[in-house]
């Protein structure tokens, strides 16, 4: 499993409007990054089809040479002109996408690399994460993930090469993939869920603001506390791109819920 610090950080919104273009204030994106890693984050999720290039761009601005941090990316998207999401998942599309993670991080080698594909639904990632393999075996990558996954493709793609790590919907109001948090927990592969705190819709709920109302924390904050309660194996990577949020979603892991907490909190989703 991968030896991280609990929190990353999820830089999917610094992009533009619908993860697409730049942002309104470059800047203070970056200053966001930077201030990320001062106060301890050392994994930042990313991926090239995030404005498509735009988030890429700014974290070598901000971060490159990286020194002491771990950039986990995503392949098996492409982005359309009009802002459109398209699956990507041919050897071929998925070698570009490699190479264009590189030259925009501005490095020889990938941290980790995450193959997304549809969702539980989508058929084999035999050919997929082969291709991906193969391209470890270049020296192109140093880890290999999965991301929207359920439990077959886990077992198919370790079979294929070593998995550290799976990225899925997962939050305290969603958790269907109850399943695939436990079969990584047993496995020791390290769990990241995306959207922690709900997506561009953050979680709501009046046990949520009663049990951070009794710790005198924040609704965000609890959130993030169960998350790291709920198995040891889970890396949540909530992303803002506020100073303001960033620093109070950092301190959740200061944060540690009572049973009592735990139970009320369970009343959700």
């Amino acid at each position: 499993m991968l030896n991280l610090n609990r929190i990353g950080y999820g830089a999917m919104q610094l992009a533009g409007r619908g993860v697409f273009g730049p942002p309104a204030d470059p800047e203070n994106a970056k200053a966001v990054l930077r201030r990320a890693v001062e106060l301890g984050v050392d994994h930042v999720d990313t991926s090239d089809f995030y404005g498509p290039r735009v988030v890429n761009e700014l974290i070598r601005a901000a971060l490159h040479p990286y020194d002491g941090l771990t950039v986990v990316t995503k392949v098996g998207v492409r982005r359309t002109p009009d802002a459109g999401w398209v699956v990507a998942v041919s050897r071929d599309e998925l070698r570009e996408a490699v190479h264009d993670n590189l030259r925009a991080l501005g490095v020889d080698r990938l941290d980790v690399v995450n193959l997304r594909i549809a969702g539980r639904d989508a058929g084999s990632v035999e050919e997929p994460f082969t291709a991906l393999a193969e391209l470890r075996e270049e020296g192109l990558i140093g880890e290999l993930g999965l991301s929207n996954v359920g439990p077959r493709h886990i077992r198919e793609a370790q079979a294929i090469a070593p998995v550290v790590c799976v990225q899925n919907l997962f939050n305290i109001a969603d958790r269907a993939d109850s399943d695939v948090l436990d079969l990584t927990t047993a496995a020791q592969v390290a769990y990241v869920p995306f959207f922690p705190l709900g997506g561009f819709s953050p979680v709501q709920h009046k046990a949520l603001e009663q049990v951070a109302e009794s710790n005198g924390a924040t609704a965000r904050q609890v959130a993030l506390a169960w998350l790291l309660q709920r198995a040891p194996n889970v890396l949540p990577i909530p992303g803002t791109s506020s100073l303001r949020h960033l620093e109070e979603n950092l301190a959740s892991a200061r944060l540690r819920l009572s049973e009592q907490d735990v139970s009320r909190l369970d009343t959700i989703g």
